[in-house]
């Protein structure tokens, strides 16, 4: 073997010798102080006079639809079961400009990372040169030169630029995992904007509808106040019961444009208005039933909490490169060619050349430089951890509030539906009352309340029904074995 061969491979294995070591911790334990399992939700069903709690079809469908299956399985096409709010869902993740920054965002972390990694790797340069020199009284002379060189390479001996480059990569990882929290979080934005639109439009219904009714009883009275068969009191009384009606029907009219326009935004476009809907309907969200025994484990799978996870491995990689600055450093420049005072002989064998030059580069003082550099990546590691401990607490108790309203939300639109039914009987039998001279106006006019509040709670109660669906959806992760969507 030739000589320049020998010095070619030494050089080769030196490269190959390079990244062998990590100085990097293990990865701290975390204890984010939480229960094994999920608290029982709370129930009213031990109340005295309390009535069994019916099933709610859209829950029911949804748990025949998903039997066997757990939440992890549940993307979210199959989650939301109105058509209209799946295209708006599906129009919000192509167009939404929030979601395109946070692709943005991932995109520019890659990117990052392979600039870290490239320096792992030596960067090999070709080059060619011609050289001329002469003087007043001499010839000129050129030298031809080509070859491959690399310059300032370091040797990574103790895992310094790998641990650098490990850091960059599981910060990649954590942008990921933010813009998939940014989609979960874009696609429950959408579906409570769309709740919300319909909960107004049917509370503007319900209050033009109250209206036309307020209208025509107020009419009613002034004929018989022109009779002398009511008071000026009664008549009045059941003015403001219009003027009421009329300022919410206003107030409704108000919130439905403002709906609109906040769900332009998150959808990034004009919304179709065929697409709009017009009244809250029970089978817009449904969730099947939790496996039994589910495990606050799940948590872990969470987005938000793998992207903690992730920064928290950034900064455990970052304590391994702030120890290897403590150790030398080796950086290597070399070059492998030929030169000759012809082209045509460039490349013979006599013309060839090769040159190693090894920089050692020994810390001894840097006043203290290197010592608070580590002391404050393992300050960042500890914070990094105490960040992901609280993603999960917070996770935890997301999902703990969710559940704990699972089923008294249930029981409240019951209740509701019980009272609304009550009222608009108590209603009939009062008007009827009134009009056959049986009653006053007051105890109808009390009546007509009464209906109009329990029909806006009804609305208010099932938009919070839904709503509470569509948040255990997200907090749950939106299926933490997450599949296409």
């Amino acid at each position: 073997m030739s000589k320049f061969s020998t010095h070619a491979l030494a050089l080769a294995i030196a490269l190959a010798a390079t990244g062998c070591v990590s100085l990097a911790p293990k990865l701290p334990a975390q204890d984010a102080g939480i229960p094994a399992q999920w608290p029982l939700p709370p129930t009213t069903q031990s109340f005295v006079g309390a009535q069994p709690l019916t099933s709610d079809p859209a829950a029911s469908q949804a748990a025949g639809a998903g039997e066997g299956a757990a939440v992890a399985d549940i993307g979210w096409r199959d989650f939301f079961e109105d058509p209209n709010l799946e295209q708006l869902i599906g129009r919000a993740l192509d167009n939404n400009r929030d979601l395109r920054v946070a692709v943005l965002n991932v995109e520019k972390a890659r990117a990052q990372y392979r600039i870290q990694r490239a320096d792992r790797l030596p960067a090999l340069n070709a080059t060619a040169q011609l050289r001329r020199t002469g003087g007043d009284n001499q010839q000129a002379v050129d030298e031809y030169q080509a070859g491959a060189s690399i310059a300032n390479f370091e040797l990574d001996l103790f895992g310094r630029v790998r641990s650098l480059s490990q850091s960059a990569l599981q910060r990649y990882f954590a942008e990921e995992e933010a813009r998939r929290a940014a989609q979960l979080s874009l696609i429950a934005e959408v579906a409570n904007a769309y709740l919300t639109l319909a909960a107004d439009r049917e509370l503007l219904s319900v209050s033009e509808a109250t209206l036309k009714n307020q209208q025509s009883a107020y009419d009613l009275t002034q004929k018989r106040r022109e009779l002398g068969a009511v008071s000026g009191l009664e008549l009045s009384q059941a003015r403001t019961q219009v003027e009421q009606a009329r300022a919410d029907a206003a107030r409704y009219a108000g919130q439905v444009a403002q709906d609109t326009n906040a769900l332009n935004l998150l959808v990034g476009e004009q919304v179709d208005p065929a697409l709009l809907p017009s009244k809250l309907t029970a089978g817009v969200a449904g969730l099947a039933a939790l496996p039994q025994g589910l495990p606050s484990e799940v948590l872990l799978r969470r987005p938000d909490v793998l992207q903690a996870e992730h920064l928290l491995r950034a900064q455990n990689a970052n304590i391994g490169a702030a120890r290897a600055a403590f150790f030398p450093s080796i950086s290597l420049t070399g070059f492998l060619g030929s030169a000759s005072n012809e082209l045509s002989g460039l490349f013979d064998s006599n013309t060839r050349s090769w040159l190693v030059n090894p920089v050692v580069n020994i810390p001894i003082f840097q006043g203290g430089k290197l010592r608070a550099n580590l002391a404050s990546a393992k300050a960042d590691q500890k914070i990094a951890l105490a960040q992901y401990e609280k993603a999960i607490q917070a996770g935890f108790r997301d999902v703990s509030d969710a559940l704990a309203l699972t089923k008294t939300l249930a029981e409240q639109r019951q209740a509701q539906e019980a009272l609304v039914e009550a009222a608009a009987r108590a209603d009939q039998l009062s008007t009827a009352r009134y009009k056959a001279g049986r009653d006053s106006y007051l105890n109808q006019l009390d009546a007509q309340r009464t209906l109009y509040g329990a029909q806006q709670g009804l609305v208010t109660t099932r938009l919070a029904e839904q709503s509470n669906r569509v948040a255990l959806y997200k907090v749950l992760g939106g299926g933490w074995n997450e599949r296409s969507q």
